[in-house]
């Protein structure tokens, strides 16, 4: 295979900061796998909760990370027919058409380095052919990591779980880089209003240039869902989505559902925390329930919301808000768990990369 070593982030420890660290390539391609050069990456709620054990321990530690990202095919594998060399690809974690590989089985210190189909937080990456999605060449490969979660999730909520109709009414709690595309999604559908709630002021400013009508900071307002209800009306909200896991915003959710409503739920609580509801609702049409990544085909939907952005339908320069390089990467987590940072952040593997 032509490249040998590369750096990237190793989750050792849950906890605590990634390693950066040179890791060794497998000798060659195995059946289905494609070497891709990743230009850059995103950083979604999922790593954060790798991380943070949200899930419990974690069996495959030492592992890579990473599952939004963007770069250039260097080779591919045997009967790899959807993907070729020279190709710009999105890398996603939702399988898409092609060949699902086996892992690669990288090295780190001499010994075997766990990964899934794809990973994102290293300088090179083996995926999966069904994890790659072919993009124009003139189309920016820093902003295409966007469409390896943020922008397929948040709008597949809208369209695929949510099912929204122009003139409903959303409630969308968590205004990160997923909750964001929601909240273009629901514009673009016609929904009214569309509240973002979150706990951070500059996340809702951008929110409301995404088209938020209404902003509801919930580590401020003491009574939030009750502010909630004033705006909706007393009955509730016909969609109400959350991307933030906590048991207790799942609650409220819920109650801030109408009768007939739907509440989506795209944040995973952490392993043990239950959520207590009232059930009798979901026996007359009120909707509970979780999402898979929008439940959405990366392969055909990637194409089809890039003509959209192609056409000025969607907008994603102003998500990206801020910009990392690999060595800095523990920062860039620090500063998203911290609130510091209005939108999405994309860390930038290209500036130091280098065959080796």
């Amino acid at each position: 295979m032509k490249i040998k070593k590369m750096q990237a982030a190793i989750l050792v420890e849950q906890n605590k900061p990634l390693v950066i660290d040179e890791v060794e390539l497998p000798s060659k391609l195995d059946f289905g796998q494609v070497l891709v050069q990743v230009h850059y990456s995103g950083i979604c709620g999922s790593q954060l909760g790798e991380i943070a054990g949200v899930k419990g321990p974690d069996p495959y530690l030492p592992h890579l990370l990473g599952h939004e990202g963007s770069g250039i095919v260097i080779e591919v594998g045997p009967n790899v027919t959807h993907i070729k060399e020279g190709d710009h690809v999105v890398l996603h974690w939702r399988p898409g058409i092609g060949i699902q590989a086996n892992p690669p089985k990288y090295k780190w210190k001499g010994k075997l380095l766990n990964a899934g189909y794809i990973t994102t937080f290293n300088e090179y990456a083996i995926v999966s052919e069904n994890r790659l999605t072919t993009i124009p060449e003139e189309y920016p490969l820093e902003i295409a990591p966007l469409y390896g979660c943020a922008v397929t999730t948040g709008f597949g909520v809208i369209e695929n779980n949510a099912k929204l109709k122009m003139g409903e009414s959303i409630v969308i709690v968590g205004a990160g880089g997923v909750g964001l595309n929601m909240i273009q999604g629901a514009n673009l559908y016609s929904a009214h209003p569309i509240v973002a709630v979150d706990r951070f002021q500059n996340r809702l400013k951008l929110a409301q240039k995404l088209g938020a009508t209404h902003i509801v900071n919930n580590s401020e307002e003491s009574d939030w869902k009750n502010a909630i209800f004033k705006i909706v009306g007393s009955r509730g909200a016909d969609v109400v989505i959350d991307n933030t896991g906590n048991t207790e915003v799942i609650s409220h959710c819920y109650e801030l559902t109408k009768p007939n409503g739907r509440t989506i739920l795209v944040g995973v609580p952490k392993k043990g925390d239950n959520v207590s509801l009232y059930t009798l609702p979901l026996h007359f049409g009120k909707v509970f329930t979780g999402t898979h990544g929008g439940d959405g085909n990366p392969s055909e939907d990637i194409k089809r919301f890039i003509f959209s952005e192609n056409k000025g339908i969607i907008k994603l320069q102003n998500i990206i808000t801020s910009k990392f390089s690999l060595e800095k990467i523990n920062v860039a987590i620090d500063q998203i768990i911290k609130g510091n940072v209005a939108g999405k952040v994309i860390i930038n593997l290209i500036s130091n990369s280098r065959e080796k």
